[in-house]
């Protein structure tokens, strides 16, 4: 399961890994002020990264949730035959997730 590592991309299907483990070839310039320099700076330095990681990593974070959010998507005909399949099939047997949803949540 890809938690925090990294993220299939809903479009492509590829798994994204975390910037730290690919190659870097191309250039993303912006501006910004000195203030916002400044906090940016001190967030990443209080998760122990440089500055462009910690901005590669949030605005990849970003964009990945905006993409995911999205409500309306298109797929030809092979890949809706392959969504409507996923769908049709018949769940797995899980107890443990079947005992979870069976608990009384601790705030009821």
């Amino acid at each position: 399961m890809c938690i925090h590592k990294c993220i299939v991309n809903v479009y492509t299907g590829d798994t994204m890994a975390s910037s730290r483990t690919l190659s870097r070839d191309v250039m993303i310039n912006l501006r910004a002020n000195r203030k916002q320099r400044a906090v940016i700076d001190r967030a990443a330095e209080t998760l122990g990264k440089n500055r462009s990681d910690f901005m590669l990593e949030a605005a990849c974070r970003e964009a990945e949730s905006v993409l995911l959010d999205q409500r309306y998507f298109q797929l030809d005909e092979a890949q809706f035959r392959k969504f409507t399949a996923a769908l049709d099939k018949e769940p797995t047997h899980n107890p443990r997730l079947r005992k979870l949803l069976a608990t009384k949540a601790p705030w009821e």
